[in-house]
């Protein structure tokens, strides 16, 4: 059943709230019925609390001093093959970024190149954390793929080369079948070199991937 709409005419006047007897304010501070200082500062400047104090960024927490070198943008060209595959060139972006607590945030998104490292189009993406590990030089990486992949590596981290294995692959039901995977990361000459080995789809271990991306910024 639809009712009819009340229009404001109909509506009760307003009634003033009442004073609590149990308000202290109302009781014992006579500025309540005060006019106010039209000369007097707002209470709270425009915007809110913290509206004209400047935002600082929150340092690097110090259980990543091993893998801080990892933090910013890169970017650069790769190569890619596998037997059950026809081998390709790829362009690949990859950011370490953190909020002050003890992990690192990663994402990395690639594009299908030509022999002219023109775009063809998009290529794998990923992304996940980087965790310290249980010991000092121990690492932990969470990756999580859109064919339906998802990886856990635990690996070792020597100065600015971080070697990982995968310790957890699952999958969902309609992704191919991911046996195991080895990544090593390294600084080289002031560029973030890696090479994965990818043991998939009845394949053995073996190169699937390398890249060499530059510093952005």
């Amino acid at each position: 059943m639809v009712g009819t709409a009340t229009t404001p005419a109909q509506l009760p006047s307003a009634q003033p709230p009442e004073t609590s007897p149990h308000d202290p304010q109302q009781q014992t501070d006579p500025r309540v019925n005060e006019p106010a200082d039209p000369d007097a500062a707002p209470a709270h400047p425009a915007g809110g609390f913290l509206a004209d104090e400047p935002q600082v960024s929150p340092g690097v927490h110090p259980a990543l001093e091993k893998i801080e070198w990892l933090l910013g943008t890169w970017r650069g060209l790769g190569v890619g093959g596998y037997p059950t595959i026809e081998g390709f060139r790829y362009e690949e972006e990859i950011v370490f970024s953190h909020d002050g607590r003890p992990f690192l945030q990663y994402s990395s998104r690639t594009w299908l190149i030509d022999d002219d490292a023109t775009r063809i189009r998009p290529g794998a993406m990923e992304t996940g954390f980087w965790r310290p590990g249980e010991n000092a030089n121990e690492v932990e990486v969470l990756l999580a793929h859109p064919m339906g992949i998802v990886e856990v590596y635990v690996g070792e981290v020597a100065f600015h080369k971080i070697d990982l294995a995968t310790d957890v692959v699952a999958r969902t039901q309609t992704a191919k079948e991911v046996a195991g995977a080895k990544r090593l990361y390294g600084l080289v000459e002031g560029d973030l070199a890696y090479a994965i080995d990818l043991a998939a789809v009845g394949q053995p271990l073996q190169s699937h991937l390398s890249a060499r991306l530059s510093p952005v910024g």
